[in-house]
C-alpha cells in the first residue's frame, strides 16, 4: 500500500506552467551587430539545436516532477507484527523438587520425566509472549530467581532449559516460591501482573501458609494461575507418596481470582498452555501494525539523474557551438 506523507507538496506541480503563463515575457533586445549572410547562416539554430531544446525541456519536466514527488514523501505501508510492550508481567514459578524426575509423561512416544515435559511446554509458552515481561522463579527447599522480569524471552528460555533438580534441595516450599514471585512482580508498575505456579507435590518446607501469600497477591491485584501436576492427588489417593496437593493449589488460585488446572499428562499440559493464552491474551496474536517505509530517495535519485543529464546536454551543446564557430 502506497501513501504520501505530505501530499500538499503536489500543489507545486503546476508552478512552472503558471509562471510561464502569468509572468511577463522577457523583453528581447535589438541586435546591434550586423553580420554577413555567411556568418548569420552559421549562427542560426540548426535541427540539432532544436532537438537539444526538446530534450532539455523533457529533462526539466522530469526534474521538477521528481523533486515535487520527493518532497511529497512517498511511502509504502508495511504490515509488521505488533511487538510493542503489552503492559503485562508474568512470573513462571516452577517446582524443582525431587519428584519432578519421575518418568510418567509420554513425549512423542518416549517416556520422559515431568521436568522434561514442563520444560518443553514452558519454553513454547515463553517464546510466544513477545511484548510481555517474563520472569522465572524456581523453588525446592528454597526459592531463587532464575531469570528476572525481562523482555529478553530467549534468556528466559535458556534459564528454563538449564533448570535442574537439586540446586536448592528436593523438598517443596510452595509458599517460599510463591512469595518470591510475588515480591518480584509487585516491584514494578505493570497494568497486568500474573504468576503461573506449577507444583507436583505438597508444601512440606514452608515457613508461612501459601494461602496467606495468595491473599496478599489479591490485595495487590496479582492473579495466580496454579497447575497441579502428576497422576495422583491427595483428594483421591491421600496415601500416595508423590500425590499433589490439588486443594491447596486450587485455594491459591481462587483467592487471587486466577485459574486452577489439573494436569495428568502431556495433552493436559498443552491444553493448559492454550487456555492460559486465552486468559492472558498473547501479544503475538494482536493485529499487525502498519509501519511506513520512506520511498522519497527514489524520486530524488531520478531528479539527480535528470539534473546531471541536463548539465551534460548543455555542456555538449556549448561545445558543438564553439566547434561550429571555429569552422565558420
Amino acid at each position: 500500500m502506497l501513501d504520501l506523507a505530505a501530499p500538499l507538496f503536489l500543489l507545486l506541480l503546476p508552478l512552472p506552467f503558471l509562471a510561464r503563463r502569468l509572468l511577463p515575457p522577457h523583453a528581447a533586445q535589438e541586435g546591434a551587430l550586423y553580420l554577413p549572410e555567411a556568418f548569420a547562416a552559421a549562427a542560426r539554430p540548426t535541427s540539432a539545436f532544436a532537438r537539444s531544446e526538446r530534450w532539455e525541456g523533457a529533462l526539466r519536466a522530469i526534474l521538477w516532477l521528481a523533486l515535487v514527488l520527493a518532497l511529497a514523501g512517498p511511502e509504502r505501508l508495511k504490515a509488521v507484527p505488533d511487538l510493542s510492550a503489552s503492559g503485562r508481567e508474568i512470573v513462571l514459578t516452577l517446582d524443582m523438587s525431587g519428584s519432578m524426575l519421575i518418568e510418567d509423561f509420554d513425549i512423542d512416544g518416549v517416556q520422559s520425566t515431568r521436568l522434561e515435559a514442563v520444560k518443553r511446554v514452558a519454553r513454547s509458552f515463553v517464546e510466544e509472549r513477545q511484548g510481555d515481561r517474563i520472569g522465572l522463579v524456581l523453588f525446592a527447599n528454597r526459592a531463587y530467581v532464575a531469570a528476572p522480569l525481562t523482555f529478553d524471552l530467549a534468556a528466559v528460555g535458556r534459564a528454563i532449559e538449564e533448570a535442574s533438580i537439586g540446586i536448592t534441595g528436593r523438598s517443596t516450599a510452595i509458599a517460599d516460591g510463591l512469595g518470591l514471585a510475588l515480591k518480584r512482580v509487585t516491584e514494578g508498575a505493570a497494568a497486568s501482573r500474573v504468576i503461573v505456579l506449577l507444583s507436583d507435590g505438597q508444601d512440606n518446607a514452608h515457613q508461612i501458609d501459601a494461602r496467606q501469600v495468595a491473599a496478599l497477591a489479591a490485595r495487590h491485584g496479582v492473579r495466580i494461575h496454579t497447575i497441579a501436576l502428576g497422576p495422583d492427588d491427595l483428594e483421591t489417593r491421600p496415601a500416595a507418596r508423590d500425590a499433589v496437593d490439588t486443594a491447596t493449589l486450587r485455594a491459591i488460585a481462587e483467592a487471587s481470582r486466577g485459574r486452577s488446572y489439573r494436569v495428568r499428562g502431556m495433552e493436559d499440559l498443552r491444553a493448559m498452555a492454550a487456555d492460559l493464552d486465552r486468559l492472558e491474551p498473547n501479544p503475538a496474536e494482536r493485529p499487525p501494525v502498519l509501519v511506513p517505509e520512506p520511498l522519497w530517495r527514489w524520486p530524488a535519485l531520478v531528479a539527480l539523474g535528470a539534473a546531471l543529464a541536463l548539465g551534460l546536454s548543455r555542456a555538449g551543446l556549448a561545445l558543438r557551438q564553439r566547434r561550429t564557430g571555429r569552422a565558420a
